[in-house]
């Protein structure tokens, strides 16, 4: 049950989101025209800039308008977080912090949040005669 967790010797639950050195930055209120470099190159100025990913709409592939920034290291990315919250962007005002991990869904299957029981069609039973 442990596939994104290990577990330390203390046997406490290690998540493997920290396997890189650094810190992720959300980066919200982005124009839907700003591209990964735009975004990349905007907090270069503030350190070594892991990556940078703006999120896109899984079926038109348009922009969300959010993204994340990852830092080689801390240091730089509070410094980040500190001036490019409430910066200008492309003629929007950045939101900045400290990205949250991301919290665990149900992968695969059929979803679609229906209720299984008494929902939809199929026999019923019933007095057919």
């Amino acid at each position: 049950m442990f596939r994104d967790n290990a577990r330390d010797g203390a046997d406490n639950v290690v998540s493997r989101e920290k396997d890189f050195f650094g810190m992720k930055l959300y980066v919200g209120n982005l124009s839907y025209d700003t591209s990964e470099d735009e975004l990349r190159d905007a907090f270069a100025a503030y350190g070594d800039v892991a990556s940078a990913k703006i999120i896109t709409d899984r079926d038109t592939g348009r922009s969300k308008g959010f993204g994340f920034v990852e830092f080689n290291d801390d240091d730089s990315a509070r410094k980040a977080m500190s001036a490019m919250n409430g910066a200008d962007l492309r003629g929007r005002a950045l939101t900045v912090n400290e990205a949250r991990p991301q919290a665990e869904r149900p992968r695969g299957g059929m979803g679609g949040g229906r209720e299984k029981s008494g929902s939809g069609s199929g026999y019923r039973g019933g007095n057919r005669y």
